[in-house]
């Protein structure tokens, strides 16, 4: 029951990349006893299961999921919210307000108006019906600072690492807030715009070298490194 290919190699669409007693998992199909991917990617073997995670993927909501997004459009009892996705989420007033709404008397663009960044958890989907989103949790509502950075939404687990190592190093090196949407969207929030920098740098490397072994620690030199540099620069403008 061979593999063709090492775990978290990429595959092209057509690759042969398991033969025997193995179970077609996301973007493979089968032939036969052979599995193949279907999409470009990075190839899994997990137990019996092969799967192929998507380099390039858009985001499909998920009950309980953390997103951030955009309002594009005020209604009469709600918003619509740009998720990222091929569906657009809708925001209700009852899930924003604490008081009861009445639509006569209350104009909910005072409240959130197109254009205004929100973090919402997923509340409600199936494919019949457009994503619901809560704001009424703590630590999710209208967005008032920090920096966005987009991301393809499945390099969100490499984002966090193995129990969280890579978003924690990223933190702590950086001394930023950061807020991971599932969505692909990220909210980074640091006391310094070079702060905000520093971790915006290793995000986008992230996404462009998630295939890579050994990452977490090449990001944490890279943001030693440019620290380093920030130090001297700021040192030497000092002196002029």
């Amino acid at each position: 029951m061979p593999t063709f290919f090492e775990r978290r190699e990429i595959v092209a669409p057509g690759d042969l990349l398991a033969e025997g007693a193995y179970v077609t998992g996301e973007d493979t199909y089968k032939e036969g006893n052979k599995i193949y991917a279907s999409r470009l990617g990075l190839v899994e073997y997990k137990d019996k299961k092969v799967n192929v995670v998507a380099l390039k993927a858009f985001y499909i909501p998920r009950l309980g999921d953390t997103v951030i997004g955009t309002i594009i459009e005020v209604g009469f009892n709600g918003w619509t919210v740009d998720i990222n996705s091929p569906y657009l989420a809708i925001l209700r007033a009852s899930e924003v307000l604490s008081r009861q709404f009445r639509p006569q008397e209350n104009s909910l663009s005072k409240v959130l108006d197109a254009g205004d960044l929100v973090i919402g958890k997923i509340i409600a989907y199936d494919r019949t019906h457009d994503p619901r989103l809560t704001v009424s949790e703590p630590g999710l509502g209208k967005i008032t600072r920090g920096q966005l950075v987009k991301v393809t939404p499945t390099k969100i687990p490499r984002i966090i690492g193995r129990k969280g190592s890579m978003v924690s190093m990223i933190k702590q090196e950086t001394g930023c807030h950061i807020i991971l949407g599932q969505n692909g969207i990220i909210l980074i929030t640091g006391k310094s715009l070079e702060e905000e920098q520093l971790a915006i740098m290793a995000l986008n490397k992230i996404n462009e070298e998630s295939h890579t072994s050994g990452l977490t620690d090449f990001i944490a030199q890279m943001i030693k490194k440019e620290k380093a540099k920030q130090k001297e620069e700021s040192k030497n403008e000092s002196k002029t």
